[in-house]
């Protein structure tokens, strides 16, 4: 499937408009001033999906994942390279009890900002789509790159579509980058609804 120049347009601007969204409630959590680029936008083949994450991210990353379901469905992810998800707790924590859960405060510190930022894109394609849409409760997971994707019971592979949103907090360079992973049929649907909300034609 090939996306017209219009249609990359109209999903990065909505999804754009979500992270921004997203970066309002952040400013209030952090205090500070949450400033965003543009998100990239393109369309990756599932045998290529390690290969690109491997190269952004390394062989690991903080992943924090959620499943929505609707007139289109897949997982939506928000993935943190290491140091960038340390550089967050720390903002968002400050200085830590030593005696403290480590791993229970890395896993709610980012599961809530991932909750915030998934919660933000995928509403503001369904709000702007006027279509519902179910969430799950966002999971977080420290993963290899190789068990990103999830497999799917189908004999189709999924479409996946690679949203690039680089975000910075004042003087430290905090990355995240966003991840949504439709299934064949329904991502034919997001676009057939985005053709005709937008008035697209391919």
């Amino acid at each position: 499937m090939v996306l017209n120049t219009f249609q990359v347009d109209a999903l990065t601007e909505l999804i754009n408009i979500g992270v921004g969204r997203a970066a309002g409630v952040l400013n209030e959590m952090l205090m500070a001033h949450v400033s965003l680029q543009v998100p990239s936008i393109r369309l990756i083949t599932r045998s290529n999906i390690k290969q690109e994450l491997e190269g952004l991210f390394g062989k690991s990353a903080s992943i924090v994942r959620m499943g929505f379901r609707g007139p289109f469905s897949g997982i939506a992810s928000l993935i943190f390279p290491p140091d960038s998800a340390a550089n967050l707790i720390g903002l968002l924590i400050g200085d830590l009890n030593m005696e403290a859960d480590m791993d229970a405060i890395k896993i709610g510190t980012l599961t809530e900002v991932g909750n915030i930022v998934l919660n933000g894109v995928m509403g503001s394609l369904a709000n702007i789509l006027m279509k519902h849409v179910e969430y799950s409760i966002p999971i977080y997971q420290d993963s290899n790159v190789h068990n990103f994707i999830t497999p799917y019971d189908t004999t189709e592979q999924p479409i996946i579509l690679l949203a690039r949103t680089r975000f910075r907090i004042e003087t430290q360079l905090i990355e995240g980058d966003i991840i949504l992973v439709f299934e064949v049929g329904s991502f034919e649907s997001l676009i057939s609804e985005l053709n005709s909300s937008l008035d697209i034609t391919q």
